[in-house]
């Protein structure tokens, strides 16, 4: 790994990795199988304070820099993507707080997480993904309290998570400045989850419909001003593509490195078949593009912790990251051959993982409107 950390997150890099190694790397097997969350691993990190990283010291957190948070979560992704995705989603709903809510709202929801909680991110809906402002979801004033109506969809951490980041409109007549943003802590009546997704990756972390039925929760609960909920929504997922991009790099890494492992004790035409041309070169081009998405999300963290626009680079950190984990591991499957498309070897599942770090957060797609959107008002 070739993030420049200093010498204490190194070492609490490499505990998080003897952690992987030993409690999520072989047992996210048979969780991927089941479909099942995995509550008893995330338990045991969270005794490792790995819900923590994000959240600052001043409210009990570690409050690590960005660059060191991309370095630990490269690492966890590299064991289960799944896994390292729930923390990372966890961050995100908390990183809304943090950045739009007041002193009483962030206390309260960082001793909400520290306190062993989740946290979910609450915007895309049936009928509103790419598209932020056909969501249908409603808040309406009641006196002291909003009522929310609707229905999320494919929600990270939907059926685990302590409290929702929510969007929701409280002006329709207005589209996006019509856009409001939420807390609603689980337990309030009317809010309900759906059933566990059974996706096609990533399937150790929990996804689910999240719904709103004359849910009620106290006016307080409004991050920010009524309006602010589309800028709150862009801004987090502005910080938390980096991320994304750097699982994403995980995700490749661990293929590279299953890959060249077995191309060294595969024997073909009397020769392990590293030695052929054709497959060392399909190596190097792994090793070069996972080095620059790396880099890539180094960059846009370094910005991000200077004070310094991000909103390009993070773009083309998730967008470059997840093109190449999905590049990389298709070349992965291909070096094992039969034994790629086979269960008992790992690069299937690793190929499986990597497909949704191209469409959730925005779809590649989307990163690439935002990067465009970026160039003309630069040049």
């Amino acid at each position: 790994m070739s993030y420049i950390c200093s010498e204490e997150t190194e070492e609490l890099i490499q505990a998080v990795k003897e952690f992987c190694d030993h409690e999520v790397r072989e047992q996210s097997k048979e969780y991927d199988r089941s479909g099942e969350w995995p509550k008893e691993i995330y338990d045991k990190a969270m005794e490792m304070q790995l819900h923590m990283l994000e959240i600052p010291e001043e409210y009990g957190g570690l409050g690590l820099d960005k660059v060191s948070v991309a370095a630990i979560l490269e690492e966890m992704a590299k064991a289960d993507a799944g896994f390292a995705l729930t923390f990372s989603v966890s961050s995100i709903g908390l990183k809304s707080v943090l950045m739009a809510g007041n002193e009483a709202q962030k206390k309260k929801y960082c001793d909400n997480i520290i306190g062993g909680h989740f946290s979910a991110f609450a915007l895309t809906e049936p009928q509103a993904g790419s598209d932020a402002a056909a969501g249908k979801t409603t808040a309406r004033k009641d006196g002291d309290f909003y009522v929310l109506n609707g229905r999320k969809t494919f929600i990270t951490n939907g059926g685990v998570a302590g409290i929702y980041v929510v969007t929701a409109m409280t002006d329709k007549t207005k589209g996006l400045k019509g856009m409001s943003a939420f807390i609603v802590e689980a337990g309030t009546p009317g809010l309900s989850t759906g059933k566990h997704e059974d996706k096609m990756g990533i399937r150790g972390s929990n996804t689910c419909d999240v719904v709103f039925d004359e849910c009620r929760i106290p006016a307080e609960n409004l991050l920010g001003n009524e309006g602010d909920g589309f800028k709150i929504a862009m801004q987090t997922l502005d910080i938390s593509r980096t991320f994304i991009g750097g699982m994403a790099v995980g995700i490749a890494q661990r293929a590279m490195e299953e890959a060249i492992a077995y191309a060294k004790t595969r024997i073909q035409f009397g020769q392990p078949i590293i030695k052929n041309q054709a497959i060392a070169f399909k190596l190097a081009d792994m090793a070069i593009q996972i080095e620059t998405a790396r880099q890539i999300v180094a960059n846009a963290c370094t910005r991000m912790d200077m004070g310094l626009p991000y909103g390009k680079e993070s773009a083309i950190a998730k967008c470059y990251g997840g093109d190449v984990a999905v590049k990389v591991t298709s070349e992965a499957v291909q070096i094992f051959g039969g034994y790629g498309y086979s269960r008992e070897y790992p690069v299937e599942k690793l190929m499986r993982d990597a497909k949704i770090y191209q469409i959730f957060e925005g779809t590649n797609e989307i990163q690439r409107v935002v990067i465009a959107n970026h160039l003309m008002k630069e040049y």
